[in-house]
């Protein structure tokens, strides 16, 4: 405790020093683990890249898309998309971007090696990518895609010649790219973004310069300081003290408080963040697994599916949400929240039925119950170790008996991708808005070659969900895709291929006479920071 109170204590001397109006410091929970925009789809990353580089297709903080580096784009063949881009657009070397960057920055996602989420989820679909003209691009895909434009946005465009400049035969990720690693040292990090970077010193500080040369509506600051603080305390603590002027994820047991605070002002979003349990499906004997004498069980009760369902039946979503999330969440069901494409009015958060669920294990051979370890993490979401405490507690009253087991965020996730657990809490942001992509991450059958179920860490598996995943995207009518997305839906959830539990309610606290638009995937942009 000591150690990290220095560390906290350091980070913000670094932010004390008197602060000029063109400059923001933002205190943030959860730190980059790259500055290369497309080493990982996670949340953390994105929102760092977002400063500092552009997409052909942007979102609001409502995930509707807009023009972004693309003024328009439509569909002129079945599988084939046309991108009109903006002229005159400038890189943070002042180089011209054009349709020769668009093209190697969509070739180079999937030459990123070891990423633990990969954003080729977002570009496998794409066969070829066609120069027209230095400001015309086509993207061929492998039959109608109609989610394409959406897909595009979480791919940032690079400099081709910032990241060719710095590879070497022995250093690159693929032909003439720059590596993760070079590029989060600085080499190669160039983009269109509203920023541009200064420097990244990893625990420290992420410091960013206004880049008057940007394309779109310019930023109030002109210099920008991101400090992760990954403790609560000293998180809120920065902000009372006027060491840093926003913070993100603001603790739920502080928000009450922060409200009545004169020198401040909170705004909040739902987010498409689901959080859920995911089950081991692919070994018959895996581990954490006991009888309810302690002993190993000998085969896997997730394959069966009244088991399944008894886990879903034993958990009251809305206590979770009114006792350990104290109100800031919503119950879940499913895998988008209301007022999203590809939502079910009929897929409900009910379900509650702890006697339903004793039955349920009776007849599955299990009268007596199970012994069970369940991993989250600790501190990567809100009250994320206490909703798998009150989880494993809801669980043991149906007779499962529940290990928790709370993992720190760099251990936690590492462990999950090599497939170390049998049983987890954990969380997914639907950046595109809709189901696909979270059907794409954590629910498809795994296959690497396709980019299929990077997230599935499970590995669930069900071919009827494939097939009409398959179908919708292959439905070019984006109102039938989205029809035939719901019934994917329908078919995880009644198959209990995952647990949904809830989505967050994501909270900002600012000095009061900020403003900041809440955002749906949580991102916290200093561009959109803006005086009252």
């Amino acid at each position: 405790m000591r150690s990290l109170c220095l560390r906290v204590a350091a980070l913000l001397m670094l932010a004390a020093a008197p602060a000029h109006s063109q400059e923001l410091r933002i205190a943030m929970q959860v730190e980059t683990t790259s500055l290369d925009p497309h080493f990982t789809s996670q949340t953390a990353n994105a929102n760092a890249a977002a400063h500092v580089f552009s997409a052909l297709v942007e979102r609001d903080e409502q995930l509707r898309v807009i023009p972004g580096l693309a003024t328009d784009w439509s569909l002129i063949g079945e599988d084939v998309w046309e991108f009109r881009l903006r002229r005159g657009v400038r890189f943070h070397d002042g180089g011209e971007m054009t349709a020769e960057d668009v093209k190697a920055s969509i070739e180079r996602v999937a030459a990123v090696p070891n990423s633990p989420s990969p954003l080729t989820v977002h570009t496998r679909r794409i066969q070829r990518v066609e120069i027209v003209d230095p400001y015309t691009v086509r993207l061929h895909t492998d039959g109608p895609a109609p989610l394409t434009p959406i897909n595009i946005s979480s791919i940032a465009i690079m400099s081709k010649k910032a990241i060719a400049a710095v590879a070497t035969d022995e250093h690159r990720a693929g032909p003439l790219f720059a590596t993760s690693e070079q590029i989060s040292a600085g080499q190669g990090a160039v983009g269109t973004g509203p920023f541009r970077l200064v420097e990244w010193k990893r625990g420290e500080r992420l410091v960013l310069e206004r880049f008057d040369q940007y394309f779109g509506e310019k930023p109030d600051w002109q210099r920008v300081t991101i400090l992760p603080i990954a403790n609560n305390a000293a998180r809120v603590a920065a902000l009372l003290s006027g060491q840093v002027d926003l913070i993100d994820y603001v603790p739920l047991t502080d928000i009450a408080g922060l409200k009545r605070n004169p020198r401040l002002a909170l705004t909040d979003a739902v987010t498409t963040r689901i959080i859920f349990l995911a089950m081991d499906r692919h070994r018959d004997q895996p581990p954490l697994f006991t009888d309810r004498n302690g002993a190993p069980l000998g085969r896997n009760p997730f394959h069966d599916l009244r088991v399944r369902q008894a886990i879903a039946k034993a958990i009251d979503r809305r206590a979770l949400v009114e006792r350990v999330m104290e109100g800031h969440a919503v119950a879940t069901g499913q895998i988008v929240p209301e007022g999203f494409a590809g939502y079910s009015p009929a897929l409900a958060a009910d379900g509650h039925d702890p006697a339903g669920a004793r039955r349920l294990l009776a007849e599955a051979g299990y009268p007596d119950g199970f012994g069970i370890t369940l991993h989250a993490p600790r501190n990567r979401y809100p009250n994320d170790a206490q909703l798998a405490q009150a989880v494993g507690q809801m669980l043991a009253r149906v007779g499962i008996a529940t290990n928790v087991v709370a993992v720190p965020p760099a251990a936690f996730f590492p462990a999950s991708a090599r497939l170390e657990y049998s049983f987890l809490l954990t969380g997914y942001g639907i950046v595109t808005g809709e189901p696909s992509s979270f059907l794409t991450f954590g629910l498809l059958t795994w296959d690497q070659e396709r980019g299929r179920g990077s997230g599935n860490r499970g590995r669930y598996s069900n071919p009827a969900l494939d097939r009409l995943y398959d179908q919708a995207l292959a439905t070019a009518d984006p109102a039938r895709s989205e029809d035939i997305l719901r019934q994917a839906t329908r078919v995880a959830v009644e198959d209990v291929g995952f647990v949904p539990l809830l989505h967050n309610l994501h909270s900002w606290a600012m000095r009061a006479d900020l403003r900041y638009p809440g955002r749906t995937d949580e991102y916290t942009l200093a561009q959109f920071v803006r005086r009252r």
